[in-house]
């Protein structure tokens, strides 16, 4: 949502503490602030003092008993097959010594390191980058690196070399085995270890190349890959899991999706802020997933129970989900949370980025404070030349070894802040007088969004901008696009829900979204940049949209001072799920109603998964730490909606992809589309408006014709006049299910043609408060002959 209200000791800090953070927020992806709920975690210096009781200390020998070790290539970075061995190459820049410690699977369990080797400055660092050669016996082994050099804060400098720190390109991260279970001793940071890549990992792709569909055509489902299938109800031996999501995907194409795209699945630590939730009975977990640990891994505890024991087979599940989603036609976008890491502020672990070197990978202000445009204690310093290749590696090691068809960046404004120490030398080599800005500086051509945009594999891709952060900065319709970068279009969210519930003053601005939001997209870029939505996973479900007024989020033990405040919904009358039945059918009414919104708007369509058969998270709009039924897809209660809003939502995506005109490649014109009042031809745009029609020539259903009236009185609408046709019903949100949607093949299809026709005759249609129609153009029966 556009903002998001968080505890108390967050709105006490000032404006510059908004940026230099003294706390750290877990994530849950709303744009402008985040929750402050989080165990503060033990200073770097304190740490050092009870190493003993996390980390194993050995001595570091010079060489290696079971490897034979030379020395390396500075390049590609991470750890790479060649040869007969394994080259190791890391970046660090002001570390003044590196070891890389070999553990072995079983060593790891046991909080030790099998071997480490210490690298030769001389031999082993090329620059600022340390690599070494190694050749020996890989299997189930697992390495991370020590560094040392200054722990000065202040400086930006955060070496320890009592920490074993994960490769940031490390592909496969292995810790604890079971989702949300605790480590040894009940430890929530076990140590981490990257794995080691061989040679029999190879994975048979039987062919498969992305499907590259047209993005017009796209009807994108968000979905999370725990709660899709966690249910007992999926009925699946691996429910939660790569694999169970794979085994369910017959579901996504029956409802006419053709592309998922999946909350982080990246590795993270659902631990992060672990706690004992004395409402619900169960433990705050980091279930949403925005909190980064290592941007190569898949996530390893979605892999099915059998893959714990091996990083690279949860590489392989991921692999096969998205195999299996192509094979039907589904292409696979990952959200990717390229703006900060699961290392927080100051207070924060160290596991990866801030021990290899912490002033390269952050915002960074003058004194060594954390920049906070994420929210989340920390901001990835993602225009410095040696993250944004990072950046660059990553997303092009997902297209090219994953298969991914694209991306959705997870407060993407922050890619086009400027770096620490941002130049016009740092960035482009050259010195440019007057160019000197301050860092985080919204900046008009940001160095990794044009990496990324003229990227020969990149720009193939779908890439999709969460225009905005949680420093204020707001770009929906400005995100610099380079002419491919798609937007999630939050102001066609707002400006929907506003329209739909009967909000005057929406009329004209409703009808810009219909078009595709040309006032934000014309010039430069087409109606399918707009990714449109009503629900994500933040803030209301479309069913919650229509039940309640206010959030409900004291389960998230915050006092029920998280999640947005203005969600522009309406309970139709009653607040709860307990209501009366005349309320309740209004629910039904206005969901599809918004449905019937999403799908006759120019652009790309995205749905929230549940919402096709109603889930409900009781009105909690901030589920962000719920490892339970709010976030789970209940599969049996998408059995019980199978005849009424399921059918209704999958026949409505079936008519979208039908029609012609309902997925074009530019904007509407007056060639083919006509506007309405409650007569032909005369739109009404006041402000006390409550009603909007259009008509759309279409090479496929010949021309179809669209109505909301969303006044709390009923109206007889007058159609336009087609000589040798007539307008047909295909849609009546009003009517009781199935005849919400007539399909020919309707029982009493016929009888409940006729209800409508004295009506079609005369060229009319009635229509109650809150509805829409869709209408379709047919030929007249031809009069019958004179004998």
């Amino acid at each position: 949502m556009d903002s998001i209200k968080c505890s108390s000791s967050f709105l006490h800090h000032t404006k510059l503490n908004i940026l230099f953070s003294n706390n750290t927020f877990p994530k849950s992806s709303s744009p402008n602030f985040k929750r402050l709920f989080r165990p503060i975690s033990i200073s770097a210096k304190a740490r050092r003092s009870n190493e003993a009781e996390n980390i194993a200390v050995v001595e570091k020998p010079l060489k290696s008993e079971r490897f034979l070790v030379s020395d390396g290539l500075p390049s590609p970075f991470g750890a790479t097959i060649r040869d007969d061995g394994v080259n190791f190459s890391v970046y660090s820049t002001n570390s003044v010594s590196a070891t890389i410690c070999l553990i072995s699977l079983f060593d790891l369990r046991q909080n030790k390191v099998t071997e480490e080797i210490q690298l030769d400055p001389s031999r082993n660092r090329t620059g600022h980058v340390w690599h070494v050669f190694l050749k020996g016996d890989f299997k189930d082994m697992l390495y991370g690196y020590r560094f040392d050099g200054k722990f000065s804060p202040e400086e930006g400098h955060y070496y320890d070399s009592s920490n074993i720190l994960l490769d940031p390109y490390a592909k496969a991260i292995i810790s604890r085995d079971e989702f949300g279970v605790l480590g040894p001793y009940e430890n929530c940071w076990p140590q981490m270890a990257s794995m080691v890549p061989t040679r029999d990992e190879e994975f048979d792709w039987e062919g498969d190349m992305h499907l590259k569909l047209p993005q017009k055509d796209l009807v994108i489902y968000e979905m999370h890959v725990r709660g899709f299938t966690r249910h007992e109800s999926s009925k699946i031996e691996f429910p939660g899991t790569y694999q169970g999501v794979a085994e369910k995907l017959d579901h996504l194409k029956e409802l006419g999706i053709n592309c998922i795209e999946l909350m982080p699945c990246h590795e993270f630590n659902e631990l992060e802020y672990y706690s004992y939730n004395t409402i619900l009975g169960d433990h705050r977990l980091n279930f949403w997933g925005y909190s980064t640990i290592g941007f190569f891994s898949p996530m390893i505890r979605y892999a099915s129970a059998s893959s714990n024991s091996f990083a690279g087979r949860a590489i392989n599940e991921f692999k096969i989900l998205v195999k299996e989603a192509h094979k039907r036609g589904i292409e696979v976008i990952m959200d990717v949370v390229l703006n900060h890491t699961a290392e927080g502020n100051e207070k924060g672990p160290i596991f990866s980025f801030r021990g290899v070197d912490n002033s390269v990978y952050y915002m960074l202000a003058p004194k060594g404070e954390f920049y906070n445009y994420s929210g989340c204690g920390n901001t990835f310093n993602c225009n410095h030349p040696v993250v944004r290749q990072f950046i660059v590696d990553c997303l092009r090691y997902w297209v090219t070894e994953m298969h991914v068809d694209g991306f959705r960046f997870d407060l993407g404004s922050i890619m086009s802040r400027s770096s620490s120490l941002w130049d016009a030398a740092n960035v482009y080599g050259v010195d440019v007088e007057g160019d000197l800005l301050t860092t985080g500086t919204p900046i008009s051509c940001p160095p990794v969004i044009d990496m990324i945009s003229n990227d020969p594999i990149l720009r193939g891709v779908k890439l999709i901008a969460e225009a905005w952060d949680a420093g204020g900065l707001y770009q929906v319709g400005m995100f610099p696009h380079w002419g491919i970068w798609s937007e999630w279009n939050g102001k066609f969210r707002d400006v929907v829900r506003q329209f739909i519930k009967g909000t005057d003053g929406f009329s004209g601005a409703f009808a810009e979204c219909l078009c595709g939001s040309p006032n934000l997209y014309q010039g430069g870029r087409k109606p399918w940049n707009s990714i449109n939505f009503i629900c994500a996973h933040d803030g209301f479900t479309l069913a919650d949209l229509v039940t309640y007024n206010n959030k409900n989020n004291l389960a998230n033990g915050e006092e029920n001072n998280d999640g947005e405040n203005h969600n522009y919904s309406w309970n139709c009358g009653e607040e709860g799920d307990f209501a009366s039945i005349s309320v309740k059918r209004l629910r039904k009414r206005q969901m599809r109603n918004f449905f019937v919104s999403l799908m006759v708007s120019q652009g790309v369509p995205m749905i929230y998964m549940g919402d096709e058969y109603g889930h409900t998270k009781g009105g909690n709009n901030n589920t962000y730490c719920h490892d339970n039924y709010m976030n789970y897809f209940r599969w049996d209660k998408k059995e019980e909606a199978h005849s009424d809003f399921f059918r209704f939502c999958r026949l409505l995506i079936k008519f979208r992809d039908e029609c012609e005109s309902l997925g074009l490649n530019d904007f509407p014109t007056a060639k083919r589309l006509q506007w309405h009042g409650l007569a032909p031809e005369i739109p009404n745009w006041s402000e006390t408006s409550r009603f909007v029609a259009f008509s759309l020539v279409d090479s496929v259903k010949r021309e179809i014709y669209v109505a909301f009236n969303t006044s709390h009185l009923a109206t007889l609408v007058c159609l336009p006049n087609r000589p040798g046709y007539r307008w047909e019903p295909f849609v009546d949100t009003s009517k009781p299910s199935p005849y919400d949607c007539i399909t020919p093949d309707l029982p009493e299809r016929e009888t409940a043609m006729k209800q409508y026709r004295h009506f079609l005759d005369a060229n009319m249609y009635p229509m109650l408060s809150y509805s829409s129609i869709i209408l379709l153009l047919s030929l007249r029966d031809p009069p019958p002959k004179v004998r």
